[in-house]
């Protein structure tokens, strides 16, 4: 038994979504399981799988369309046609139709429909979670001057993640336009704090993320180091490099190390030796202000 997989992410740029994708990779898993051999129908921008109107339908015993709305339409007749000797199933489909006026398929299990509605199969779906990572990326500081080397320290950040399957949460800091929709202070830091690990070429990147324990693995986009590389040594969080010279190999060993609990516990620890620092300056600059009200 041969079937043939298909879906809206058979189609070049008809939206499909992560969980076409999801719903398409739990049902072929199914379809194996029951012995079936099968292939998937994929249109760029996926890769691999098998081009629906190239294939020899005859080689096919079954076929699947899976997920998302589904109606009469000529795309529709055209896909159905081509396999119309096929076994016929629609899987996990919002049938836009009332049923009794067109359903072409041998056995459906619809997601919703005119007659029933179903769970959504995607909630079966055990997708393998990868880390959340805040990309916090500085512009360029004029101030520094020929010093300044932002694009090379961004763009390391930026091989970094091209190389790993990792969700990645673009974080601007700045309030007065701010790039990623964030309005106030307290949104920026709430958004920080909920990541696996950051990568910033920033200093309040590296600064808030360690506040909240996270790790963070920064570049510092100045050649010979500034704010951001003395913040790290200040704060004693290692995983802080020189644009310069930082290599990808070490960048990469700096992520790995970022996600481990050690790494979360050590940026931890340096939060809690800061604000034990900070306080003992909050009580020096009280004493201040109340010396200079004293003598004037």
């Amino acid at each position: 038994m041969k079937t043939l997989v298909t879906g809206w992410f058979s189609y070049e740029l008809y939206g499909a979504t992560a969980g076409d994708i999801m719903a398409c990779d739990l049902v072929c898993e199914w379809l194996r399981e029951a012995g079936h051999t099968v292939d998937v129908a994929l249109a760029p921008p996926f890769k691999g799988g098998v081009n629906w109107r190239a294939v020899e339908p005859r080689d096919y015993s079954h076929f699947v369309f899976v997920w998302g709305p589904f109606r009469d339409s000529e795309v529709a007749r055209e896909l159905l046609g081509r396999f119309a000797h096929c076994h016929k199933t629609g899987m996990n489909l919002s049938m836009l139709d009332p049923i009794e006026q067109w359903n072409p398929f041998d056995f459906l299990v619809e997601r919703d429909s005119n007659v029933t509605v179903n769970p959504d199969i995607t909630m079966l779906s055990q997708q393998r979670k990868v880390p959340v990572v805040g990309l916090m990326l500085v512009l360029p500081q004029n101030e520094y001057k020929d010093r300044g080397r932002h694009k090379a320290a961004n763009q390391a950040l930026r091989r970094l993640i091209s190389s790993r399957e990792v969700a990645v949460v673009p974080i601007d800091t700045r309030l007065d336009e701010n790039s990623t929709g964030l309005r106030t202070a307290r949104e920026v830091e709430s958004l920080i704090a909920r990541m696996d690990v950051v990568l910033t070429t920033r200093l309040h990147g590296t600064v808030l993320a360690l506040k909240n324990g996270v790790p963070v693995v920064a570049v510092d986009a100045i050649s010979g180091g500034a704010k951001v590389s003395s913040q790290a040594r200040e704060l004693g969080w290692s995983k802080c490099f020189a644009v310069e010279s930082v290599t990808d190999e070490e960048l990469q060993l700096a992520l790995d190390y970022c996600l481990t609990p050690e790494a979360r516990k050590l940026a931890r620890d340096c939060t809690v030796r800061a604000q034990a620092r900070l306080t003992n300056m909050r009580q020096k600059f009280l004493a201040e202000l109340s010396g200079s009200l004293a003598t004037h």
